[in-house]
């Protein structure tokens, strides 16, 4: 059976914090933060990243705040999940480059390829330091509720793969055309494991738009994820949802035994983004 792993999506999470419940009170600073999760947690998910690229600089202060094995798996940018980005979001040399912009967010193909070239080339460089460092888990896309499955999303989703080359990359959608028939399942499972992406599992509630099933298979023999976000459907688009684990266990255990694999337990409110989630 695969080594499972369970943390949390982040240590700097407002709510958290200000709970009482987690970190002691001497842990006053974000280094104190980290360090003393890092005690209590073998992995964690660096969810700021999805609002903006870090920096090489904070990259390497985690790496050093962190002990021998501990594991950082990390949300990419959202530009690249082809969500709304804000362009203040950017960094300063990038809207430097682009020069006067009307719009206050962006897409994806809004942004001239160069522009979109030198992103994913700083996103990779934060990429580095933690496998350089040997802290580097999984790469996490989280596509916006609105990439389908399509033809031309299967080309992204290649061209993702190929800025990505090298490193684990761990696909979550928000769409449910992607398992909706036996056809699209197949299809969808198909291609994740030619193109050696893992397949993430979520434990959400059903019959709302921006939701999926969950489909328990491995895509990547190295790794599974499982994210128990709740099944709670009158606040799925809200706030903080309840965390139901009933059966999930079993199965969780299950996966574990098809791949060499690691498990996250993860919880998040939407509006501070910190559900709990569980990786395999």
């Amino acid at each position: 059976m695969g080594k499972i792993l369970v943390g949390t999506s982040s240590w700097t999470d407002k709510t958290l914090i200000e709970s009482g419940k987690f970190y002691p009170p001497t842990a006053t600073t974000p280094e104190e933060r980290l360090r003393f999760y890092a005690s209590q947690f073998p992995i964690v998910e660096i969810d700021s990243s999805y609002y903006g690229i870090p920096t090489v600089e904070n990259a390497c202060r985690w790496v050093e705040r962190t002990p021998p094995g501990f594991v950082f798996n990390i949300k990419t940018y959202r530009l690249f999940t082809r969500h709304q980005t804000p362009v203040v979001s950017l960094a300063k040399d990038i809207r430097a480059a682009l020069g006067a912009v009307t719009k206050k967010n962006v897409y994806d193909k809004d942004l001239p390829p160069e522009v979109t070239q030198e992103l994913w080339r700083q996103f990779r460089d934060v990429l580095e330091v933690l496998r350089d460092g040997g802290k580097l888990g999984a790469v996490h896309m989280q596509f916006a509720p609105w990439v389908a499955f399509h033809p031309e999303t299967f080309d992204y989703l290649i061209h993702c793969r190929a800025m990505l080359a090298g490193f684990t990359v761990a696909v979550e959608f928000r769409n449910p055309t992607w398992f909706n028939t036996d056809r699209h399942i197949a299809r969808t499972l198909a291609f994740e494991r030619e193109n050696g992406l893992v397949n993430v599992v979520v434990d959400e509630p059903r019959g709302i738009a921006n939701t999926i099933p969950s489909v328990w298979e491995v895509t990547n023999p190295e790794l599974a994820v499982v994210r128990l976000h709740g099944r709670n459907h009158g606040t799925w688009n809200r706030k903080c949802v309840p965390l139901h684990l009933s059966g999930s266990t079993t199965t969780i255990t299950a996966l574990a035994g098809r791949s060499a694999c690691r498990c996250r337990w993860h919880r998040q409110s939407r509006a501070a983004r910190h559900r709990r989630r569980t990786r395999i």
